[in-house]
């Protein structure tokens, strides 16, 4: 949310943005937990899997977000560079909402704890995500990190 409000957007937005968020895995409900809970990288096959989840959790947001919050579902695992998923979709052809999804969702993956992987520290996660801008990351929202960071707003 405060990627977004660093960007300028109204508080009624901020707020559709929130909704989206909280819901934005909810398509992991159909991969199954043999997948979610591995304790290794994933098989291409199961990377596959995975990757349904944007697109199932779009359709059952479907049934309660208004369209432009359901995009933001659906793309936010979708990359500038077109590498990413569901629809290979390149800079300016994400949405917003889903690319500052992605880039929070991303700096949460990167601080936490996980079976894979040990967390990085803020700073580190941060030069990660200003290092991956326009390639991973929306630079707009990069830049908005930045200035988040640099204000103190975040850790």
């Amino acid at each position: 949310m405060r990627l977004a409000g660093e960007l300028g957007w109204p508080a009624e937005r901020i707020a559709l943005l929130r909704e989206a968020a909280l819901v934005h895995d909810v398509g992991k409900l159909g991969v199954s937990d043999q997948i979610l809970l591995k304790p290794a990288l994933l098989t291409a096959e199961e990377q596959e899997a995975m990757r349904t989840h944007a697109a199932l959790g779009a359709e059952i947001a479907g049934e309660v977000l208004e369209a432009e919050q359901v995009a933001w579902v659906r793309h936010h695992h979708e990359r500038p560079d077109g590498r990413g998923y569901p629809d290979g979709l390149i800079a300016e052809e994400i949405p917003q909402g889903a690319a500052l999804i992605a880039l929070a969702d991303s700096l949460d993956v990167m601080v936490s704890d996980r079976p894979y992987s040990r967390p990085k520290s803020w700073r580190q996660a941060i030069d990660e995500c200003e290092a991956l801008a326009g390639r991973q990351f929306d630079p707009a929202a990069v830049r908005a990190l930045l200035a988040l960071a640099a204000s103190g707003a975040i850790v």
